[in-house]
């Protein structure tokens, strides 16, 4: 399972045992929702203390053989009588994948992937060939690059493309889309076979958003189609590049919540370092089609794009939880729908192009990178409580203010050096 600070958590069971892992579940101390990044820390409240526990039951259905003996599933947690843990990040997702339904929607999310390889001890590698998207790369790695190709799909995770990015040892995967529980599952899987393949390559793989200060920080963007029945609400409108009503709302929705959401897709000690105009983290909060330096970027569907439109949201990072990350942009999607906001002006230019008037007069502006002023905002909004659950909110901030309280005065080299395999698996 993945907790709100976006750790990796685990069981192995012996295989003869792997029906009571489904039905009644292995047990699980409440505090497990509430581990910190520094491999110390718990936050206990109320719920999350010593007292009680939970089962955590695997889903048979998402059962992947790794090979060398090992297969994985994901896990949801319960309570002792059978109902549904609301810390069960899995199950926050899966609750609005049914509230999608109710309301005649099916989505379709594909996660995007970077990780930087470091050597075991998490120091940086050579990379004198390294060029941004460079051939280089791929030849220095080939090995490594072939044996996560074959890895994923020996594993059944689908990948679309695995290719160098602008940092030195940085790679970029992308994987096909699928349904919002199963992509998130696909990807927690994605980062155990790329993690099981650097180890057998000596080295390791960081998937913290800054791994090292003042370079390149890796992003976890996501994409997203919706679907009203069998038309598709991203295309085939009249309004603004070829969206239905709908799909204008749906965008319109996002901008409006997504201030208050960050503290979900990017709420870490290190993101706000990664959120920065200029860097393609889409640092400013406006739309745009194909638009790489805002907050929503378009994609408008085509014989280029074979998926069809779909929205990328792009400030989510690799330290965000993805079950909580992809409830938050469709719950705001679909808070969107409801209310029927209307979608603002498109920037159809590098935003820090803009006049201070034309800012004004577009609202647009640039997201805090201020991890506390980020946290007050989550904290504090009614529409993430409701899409969420005030218990995953709670988890989520304490967690996130944790890191703040015991690391805020650190210096940005000290964070991504203390951080940099925080993440990793």
């Amino acid at each position: 399972m993945v907790s709100p600070a976006g750790l990796i958590h685990a069981k192995t069971v012996p295989v003869q045992r792997i029906d009571a892992f489904s039905d009644p579940g292995l047990g699980a101390s409440p505090v497990w929702h509430v581990f910190a990044v520094d491999q110390s820390g718990i936050v206990f409240g109320p719920d999350t203390g010593v007292v009680g526990d939970r089962r955590i039951r695997i889903d048979l259905d998402e059962l992947h053989v790794l090979g060398d003996g090992l297969a994985w599933a994901p896990g949801s947690f319960f309570d002792q009588s059978g109902a549904p843990d609301p810390y069960c990040t899995r199950g926050v997702l899966r609750r609005i994948e049914e509230r999608l339904a109710t309301a005649g929607f099916t989505a379709l999310v594909g996660h995007e992937m970077e990780f930087v390889l470091v050597a075991p001890d998490g120091s940086r590698l050579p990379s004198h060939l390294w060029a941004q998207y460079g051939l280089a790369g791929v030849l220095e790695f080939e090995g490594f690059v072939r044996d996560v190709t074959e890895a994923a799909a020996s594993a059944g995770v689908l990948i679309e493309q695995l290719h160098p990015e602008y940092g030195a040892n940085q790679f970029e995967m992308s994987l096909a889309p699928r349904t919002p529980v199963a992509a998130a599952d696909a990807l927690v899987l994605a980062k155990i076979v790329v993690a099981r393949v650097a180890r057998a390559h000596g080295v390791r793989v960081s998937l913290s958003p800054v791994p090292f200060a003042g370079s390149v920080g890796s992003g976890a963007h996501q994409h997203f189609s919706l679907r009203r029945g069998k038309e598709p609400v991203f295309s085939g409108g009249t309004g603004a590049s070829g969206m239905t009503p709908e799909g204008e709302s749906a965008v319109a929705g996002l901008l409006d919540g997504l201030p208050a959401a960050q503290g979900v897709l990017s709420g870490s000690i290190l993101s706000g370092q990664r959120i920065q105009p200029g860097h393609w983290s889409g640092a400013t909060l406006c739309w745009g089609t194909e638009n790489r330096e805002a907050a929503i970027r378009f994609l408008t569907g085509g014989p280029g794009n074979p998926h069809g439109a779909n929205v990328e949201v792009k400030i989510v990072d690799p330290s965000a939880n993805p079950y909580l990350a992809s409830a938050a942009i469709l719950g705001l999607a679909l808070d969107g729908i409801e209310r029927a906001l209307p979608i603002p002006a498109e920037v159809d230019v590098d935003p820090a192009d803009l006049t201070d008037e034309q800012r004004e007069t577009a609202g647009v502006r640039e997201l805090p990178s201020s991890q506390p002023e980020i946290l007050d905002a989550l904290a504090a909004s009614a529409t993430l409580r409701t899409i969420l659950g005030s218990p995953a909110v709670d988890a989520t901030v304490a967690v996130r203010r944790y890191e703040f309280e015991t690391y805020g005065e650190s210096t940005p080299d000290e964070l991504a050096d203390r951080f940099r395999m925080a993440w990793s698996v």
